[in-house]
């Protein structure tokens, strides 16, 4: 029976109890607690019983979702489920309890509505008494869809009003487990163990001028690891450094919701934010320390942006992450030796650098030495040096086709879109009463370290799509030095290896006399060189 034939039987006086139809239901919470997980149970048996009661009605299984916002429909999948199944024909007719029950969204509630009378299937909204079969049952909808968002709008008022007046009372909003202080009803104290390695970050980062990633592997060796036991993740100190609740300064406005249905974020800029000192906040450092950092944070950004990519300003030594050692499979770090000879850049594995000679037996390399090796590689392979340049750019030319990071990179704003938008429902839940505080801390700190591993292979992502990214005018600049180069007897540029070079393997075979390497251009190899360091004589292995 079709919606024409169906709105005739009901004009003629019959109702919809009378009608031969195939009748589901749907029903949702918004919560998981138990109160409310109980009241889905009656739904269920409600609903069950009243279509199963109908002499003229087929029962269908019907469709639930638990513990989820109403404001949306993108994440309940027995509603979307539902949908599919409706436009598949499966049944006729749904009972649900009420409009909200569908969506807070009137242009979700009526766009679904419609979809659902465009392939023959009528709702029964019970508690509003709307039975989207009737003639005008599509103005009714859209007034009490109306009322229901503007619910929506309401409660995100009295949140915003709520988050003003707790911080009016001295009531610290924001993170449960930030370093270095111990909170408990809002009220944050100095936890003075932790707080002493917030010293410490502050300490290394503006008055030693270390970098970060330094300062979690000092930090290491100093015994000091995260509440993991591991070394501190580099976004943490990021956060540390950045957070001006360590100098006891208030700080809030980072972004601003444009959309209260979809509650969609923008980041505003840093002069747009609510920063002021609080007497709520005890501090541990010192304001004059925390601006110093943060002078040399900006710095130090601006910086890594005037280069060409991210990528180039954290690989801006030709031999970084290309360095490897065949014992451990662990790369080689930068360190520079200073003497009364003067300083000398070498290379060492990380496993030395953690334990000593005892943990790798791999010997230390030479920048001078490696750029000597690589500038009699590239005269020994390349007699046709025009050929070696036309190879090296259509490689580099060919990189940013190799893979498409803007859909990965898009992928992960929407899952930090989603995972934000749980946490202000829960947040919401929160307030309202609706889950206890244990358990809000349990699930927030939860969603927390799923943005900061998303964050971290956001900006991974990041720069390996910006490796990529080169202009005509970059490539040009690239083949005049490489003709340049190619022409030297001795050494070679940082920019050539970084070029050409993809990674180096130091064999097992190596000693402190006698170099064994493993050369992987990316134009081709492996290339097996000997490297004496006495003569400083070079040469091929027969397999080359």
């Amino acid at each position: 029976m079709n919606i024409l034939q169906l709105r005739s039987e009901l004009r003629s006086g019959r109702t919809i109890f009378d009608l031969p139809l195939r009748v589901t239901f749907y029903a949702r919470v918004s919560t998981d607690k138990d109160e409310q997980l109980n009241s889905l149970e009656n739904q269920v048996q409600y609903y069950t019983e009243l279509i199963q009661s109908r002499p003229s009605w087929t029962f269908i299984p019907g469709y639930i979702d638990e513990g989820l916002s109403g404001t949306t429909t993108k994440r309940r999948d027995s509603f979307l489920r539902m949908i599919r199944d409706a436009k598949a024909g499966r049944f006729d007719f749904i009972i649900t309890k009420e409009i909200s029950r569908f969506s807070r969204s009137t242009l979700d509630s009526i766009q679904y509505t419609q979809e659902l009378l465009d392939h023959g299937v009528g709702v029964l909204f019970q508690n509003d008494n709307i039975n989207t079969l009737d003639t005008d049952s599509e103005f009714r909808l859209v007034v009490m869809a109306g009322v229901a968002q503007d619910e929506v709008r309401k409660l995100s008022e009295r949140l915003k009003f709520g988050f003003r007046q707790a911080i009016k009372n001295g009531r610290v909003l924001g993170s449960d487990t930030l370093w270095g202080y111990d909170k408990k009803n809002c009220v944050l104290t100095v936890n003075e163990a932790e707080a002493q390695v917030v010293r410490r970050i502050f300490d290394l980062y503006a008055n030693r001028q270390m970098g970060i990633r330094r300062i979690s592997q000092t930090l290491l060796d100093e015994g000091v690891t995260s509440r993991r036991g591991s070394a501190f993740n580099v976004l943490t100190i990021r956060h540390i450094l950045c957070n001006p609740k360590y100098k006891g300064w208030y700080c809030a406005g980072k972004s601003q919701t444009v959309d209260y249905r979809s509650k969609r974020k923008v980041l505003l800029d840093e002069s747009q934010w609510t920063m002021y000192p609080d007497p709520s906040i005890p501090a541990i450092v010192p304001e004059e320390l925390w601006d110093r950092a943060n002078a040399l944070y900006r710095r130090r950004s601006q910086q890594m942006m005037s280069h060409q990519s991210a990528a180039a300003f954290h690989n801006r030594y030709p031999y970084s992450g290309k360095i490897i050692c065949e014992e451990h499979g662990a790369s080689f770090h930068r360190q520079v030796l200073k003497s009364k000879a003067g300083n000398r850049e070498v290379w060492q594995c990380r496993v030395y650098r953690e334990r000593g000679r005892a943990g790798c037996s791999a010997p230390q390399l030479h920048t001078a030495e490696l750029d000597q090796i690589m500038a009699r590689l590239f005269h020994h392979l390349t007699p046709n040096k025009q050929a070696v340049i036309d190879a090296v750019l259509t490689i580099l030319q060919s990189v940013p086709d190799e893979h498409d990071y803007s859909q990965d990179l898009r992928r992960i704003k929407e899952n930090l879109s989603a995972l934000h938008a749980k946490k202000d429902r829960l947040l919401e839940m929160s307030i309202e009463g609706a889950i206890s505080t244990a358990e809000f801390k349990q699930r927030n700190d939860g969603f927390n370290e799923q943005i900061r591993a998303l964050e971290e292979k956001q900006s991974a992502l990041q720069a390996e799509a910006a490796k990529g990214r080169q202009t005509p005018a970059q490539f040009e600049k690239i083949r005049m030095a490489l003709e340049q180069e190619l022409t030297r007897q001795e050494g070679i540029s940082s920019a050539i290896v970084t070029t050409i070079l993809d990674h180096i393997i130091v064999q097992k075979s190596s000693t402190k006399e006698v170099l064994h390497l493993n050369i992987h251009l990316k134009s081709g190899g492996p290339y097996r060189a000997v490297f004496d360091r006495q003569s400083s004589s070079f040469r091929f292995t027969p397999s080359l």
